[in-house]
């Protein structure tokens, strides 16, 4: 039964939404069940994110109890969950200091502790991928040479003091640039990478709703 009943849900679901996706949506039957679906889906992704919140939280508090190694940083996490959500949960009604809204506790941390610390993560991860496209972009092949000069063509002309630079030889470069390379082989590749991955993924639904692939019950 703890096998049968996952495999009967994960099969009917399933069947039911590829039959809605070639059906009319608009229709009473076929509508009302995919929204009601939709419905539950996002649901369940809610007490999903509870779940993983939860599950930080004991696994942080069991480095902090047992004092493992960096068990400052778990503490911290937990704080910051905490501080972050408790005053994001309260009603309004009770101060307005509580709630989302502008002014409100959780606003002051985002605004002024979390934002910058964002933007301070993606600025130190630009350093990291400068230094990886150094390492992987060296010259040793013909098609490794072709991705060297169209990464160097498209990064002078992503940056201002780049695109500059390259109107100081034709003011068309950028525009060729943004034809030819972005719009043009950028564009095919991504279209191949969505068709690889959409194909992959309807792979691995059909795979689930037969019940070849069983790994979201924990077996291999």
């Amino acid at each position: 039964m703890r096998t049968t009943l996952p495999l009967a849900v994960a099969f009917i679901t399933g069947l039911v939404f590829v039959i809605t996706f070639f059906l009319n949506e608009k229709s009473a039957i076929v509508g009302g069940i995919s929204r009601q679906l939709l419905d539950w889906l996002i649901i369940i992704g809610g007490f999903t994110l509870l779940l993983g919140v939860v599950s930080i939280l004991r696994v942080s508090w069991q480095s902090v109890e047992r004092r493992k190694e960096d068990w400052i940083y778990k503490l911290i996490t937990i704080l910051s969950v905490l501080v972050m959500a408790i005053p994001g949960l309260l009603p309004e009604s009770w101060s307005s200091l509580f709630g989302r809204q502008a002014g409100s506790i959780y606003d002051w941390l985002f605004l002024n502790l979390q934002a910058p610390m964002m933007a301070t993560m993606f600025a130190t991860l630009a350093f990291y991928i400068a230094s990886a496209a150094y390492r992987a972009f060296r010259a040793r092949t013909a098609e490794a040479t072709i991705l060297l000069v169209t990464a160097t063509l498209v990064m002078l002309w992503r940056v201002p003091m780049g695109e500059a630079f390259l109107n100081l030889f034709s003011e068309e470069i950028p525009g060729l640039i943004n034809r030819y390379i972005m719009g043009g082989v950028n564009l095919a590749v991504q279209r191949g990478i969505i068709i690889g991955a959409a194909l992959g993924a309807a792979a691995m639904s059909l795979r689930i709703i037969l019940g070849i692939e069983r790994t979201y019950m924990g077996k291999s």
